[in-house]
């Protein structure tokens, strides 16, 4: 299941919003086809109940669970921002978006959070100087 293409990943030199930064997760998303633009409402919903923000410089916005007919199908969007992103009062680098088919989020979210567990690889991440060696650092969430 390839739920990342070199189209999903970017990186950006500078800083952002959380709500912009909810908001392209959401457009990479849509443009996969693997959610609606509605999308980023139920992104916020879960954000307002718990923070995503996962340690490691790490967020993870998904929807929640009354909001699964905004899904399409499983994809992630992932956008590393150089100049960070005020995550709830905590610092991201990388916003993982996450879009999953009934289960397939959770095996996707465990795939994520054992590369970003392992502080060799996340700088490996963070010294990736393109999107496509980025992708290639991430491709193992295919797998």
């Amino acid at each position: 299941m390839s739920v990342l293409t070199l189209g999903q990943v970017r990186i950006h030199s500078g800083t952002t919003t959380q709500d912009a930064a909810l908001q392209e997760a959401t457009d990479i998303l849509v443009s996969a086809g693997a959610v609606t633009p509605a999308y980023v409402d139920a992104m916020h919903q879960r954000e307002a109940t718990v923070s995503t923000y996962m340690g490691n410089g790490l967020a993870i916005p998904h929807g929640t669970n009354e909001t699964k007919d905004a899904i399409l199908g499983s994809a992630l969007s992932v956008v590393r921002y150089d100049g960070g992103v005020d995550w709830a009062g905590e610092q991201a680098t990388f916003v993982v978006g996450i879009a999953g088919r009934g289960d397939e989020h959770l095996e996707i979210l465990s795939q994520i959070a054992i590369l970003f567990s392992d502080e060799d690889d996340v700088e490996k991440l963070n010294a990736a100087q393109t999107p496509e060696e980025l992708f290639a650092l991430l491709s193992a969430v295919n797998e």
